[in-house]
């Protein structure tokens, strides 16, 4: 459409005239369809992780907490007998949110404590079914939780005990294991934007899909969130140690926390009650609860 002139107060200017739609809402969408375009499924994904007690060797100390993941055993093609994490194909009348909770209950009877987005994954060719979406979270499973049952789809639901370290070259080395296998990922990092970091498969052993991908990013977003202290919580019982506390944070960390200053920082958040740990090997604790 050509520009006009307008002139106001002797001030010549130009502006592009516009004109209303020749329709109205309601029909443009009765004439629009949806089907001219293309519609790629949508699914979730979901990294379900928990912590269990490794038994210390020296009877006066507590046992260390160590990280695990949930996968379930795939029993149908693709994939077949492979492991992957709990998901499944969002339905037409559900968010992505309530089908990561249904998907989980579904196939592991567990309930998510909490969940946490983490990305999503959209390469063209990340499932060989065709084009599929996965809106990939994190959920958090406290240790009193963790009993599973597999459900239909699935012949078999196992926690993995987690190692995911960083080599001087920049790769990283994800490593899942429990007693009938061992799965490991070699990853590096492809991108970081906007301070979220990606990361490209360069071996798998084991993990379907891309799913090594997904859980190198779900680790990475849980140490990131861990820093304030806050979802330790969601790893422990009602009540607790304040070693105990701690040592879920330095799990989450990967690192050693001067314990006067974790103390000082997380004691804001804490209530005592007047409970003290019982049959442990040295002097009893108070058990501490999250203030609400």
């Amino acid at each position: 459409m050509d520009p006009i002139t307008k002139e106001t107060n002797g001030m010549k200017s130009i502006v592009q005239e516009t004109s209303s739609p020749l329709q109205t809402e309601e029909q443009f969408l009765a004439s629009y369809r949806i089907e001219q375009y293309d519609r790629p499924s949508v699914a979730t994904d979901v990294t379900v992780f928990s912590m269990f007690a490794k038994e210390s060797d020296c009877h006066r100390k507590d046992s260390e907490p160590e990280l695990s993941i949930l996968l379930v055993k795939r029993g149908e093609h693709p994939f077949f007998n492979q492991w992957a994490l709990p998901g499944g194909f969002l339905r037409a009348d559900e968010t992505v949110e309530a089908c990561a909770i249904r998907e989980t209950k579904e196939e592991t009877n567990l309930s998510p404590v909490a969940m946490l987005p983490v990305g999503v994954f959209s390469e063209p060719n990340r499932d060989p079914r065709g084009r599929i979406i996965s809106h990939a979270f994190a959920a958090i499973i406290s240790e009193k939780e963790v009993k599973i049952s597999g459900g239909s789809d699935t012949k078999d639901a196992k926690w993995f005990s987690v190692s995911f370290e960083e080599s001087s070259d920049g790769c990283y080395t994800l490593t899942l294991s429990q007693e009938e296998a061992t799965l490991t990922a070699e990853l590096k990092e492809s991108q970081n934007t906007f301070g979220k970091k990606t990361f490209e498969i360069i071996t798998n052993n084991g993990l379907a899909f891309d799913h090594a991908k997904i859980i190198a990013t779900a680790l990475t977003e849980l140490r990131k969130k861990a820093d304030n202290s806050d979802l330790a919580f969601d790893f422990l019982p009602e009540t607790f140690t304040l070693a105990a506390l701690q040592k879920v944070q330095e799990t989450l960390l990967g690192i050693s926390l001067l314990t006067a200053n974790f103390r000082r920082k997380v004691t804001p958040l804490l209530e005592e009650t007047e409970e003290y740990t019982e049959g442990a090997g040295h002097r009893p604790a108070r058990l501490f609860r999250r203030k609400q």
